[in-house]
């Protein structure tokens, strides 16, 4: 198989390396620390060590791979993605890649009221997070048109998994937003994610985007409640709406301002995929066998 980048090679990325090399490919992963470039040594995965946060990084460093993936988060402050645009700006334009698979997020949707959404639902980030997350859509887009690179966006919700669960915040007793007046939430398991990135990859289909998730959305409270519940843990305690300012981090807060359901419909038939945890009773319950 042709070699493979992996940018932002961390929790998905490694997964996803993974399901590569078992077929075959040679795998890069770029990283910025010591930690998760050793790690992925010991996976035998090549290490690239590029900082996109650094204007001297140089240009080109991302020559030479047919397929890339793009998983490295955006700057957590502002409304742009200066990263995605140092990424560009390293691709060799003469020789550019196949194609390019990016996580992006489904906070690009903005407050849907609860509605199921599909893949023509208006873009509409209420949040810096989202408007961060579309500027890197919308610079991906427009350099692989012009350099007739072929590109999927998959715009994923809360990631969970092994390693990946809230579960200080349980110990601590933190407290959530009283499940009554707890938005919609939709979310995805770490390996269901790894094996979409790679259908997305493969796919016949290109210059498309994906709603990605189980299907079955929920509300953070009740993902808290079942977590404590398969963990064995006391469930936390609830707050109104009202005095959620006062005890949640802003963070928290920022997931809790969006409510949409998430169809997931044309991933499945376009992907062929058949999730390995369809809801997430069944993800959980993997977590702690």
């Amino acid at each position: 198989m042709a070699p493979v980048l992996i940018v932002g090679c961390g929790y998905i990325g490694r997964r996803v390396a993974a399901l590569l090399q078992a077929r075959g490919a040679a795998v890069t992963g770029l990283v910025r620390s010591d930690a998760t470039a050793q790690g992925l040594r010991d996976q035998a995965v090549r290490v690239l060590r590029v900082d996109l946060d650094d204007a001297e990084a140089g240009a080109h460093w991302a020559r030479g791979f047919a397929d890339i993936f793009y998983f490295a988060p955006p700057p957590p402050q502002g409304e742009t993605d200066t990263r995605m645009a140092a990424f560009l700006q390293a691709l060799d334009a003469e020789s550019p890649p196949r194609r390019i698979v990016y996580i992006s997020t489904s906070a690009v949707y903005g407050d849907c009221q609860g509605r199921w959404i599909t893949e023509a639902e208006p873009v509409n980030p209420a949040t810096a997070r989202g408007r961060r997350r579309l500027d890197a859509e919308d610079r991906l887009r427009a350099w692989a048109a012009e350099h007739g690179v072929q590109w999927i966006i998959l715009r994923v919700p809360g990631i969970y998994g092994p390693g990946k669960l809230p579960l200080a915040r349980l110990r601590a007793a933190t407290p959530v937003l009283r499940e009554a007046d707890a938005p919609y939430t939709n979310r995805i398991h770490a390996d269901d994610l790894a094996a979409i990135c790679v259908a997305a990859r493969d796919s016949v289909q290109a210059n498309t985007l994906y709603n990605v998730s189980d299907g079955h959305p929920s509300n953070m409270t009740d993902y808290f409640f079942r977590l404590a519940d398969a963990a064995g843990l006391p469930r936390p305690p609830e707050v109104a709406r009202t005095e959620a300012g006062q005890v949640l981090t802003p963070g928290m807060l920022s997931f809790l301002q969006d409510s949409r359901r998430m169809d997931n419909r044309k991933l499945l038939a376009e992907l062929g995929i058949e999730l390995q945890y369809p809801d997430l009773d069944a993800g959980l319950k993997a977590c702690f066998d």
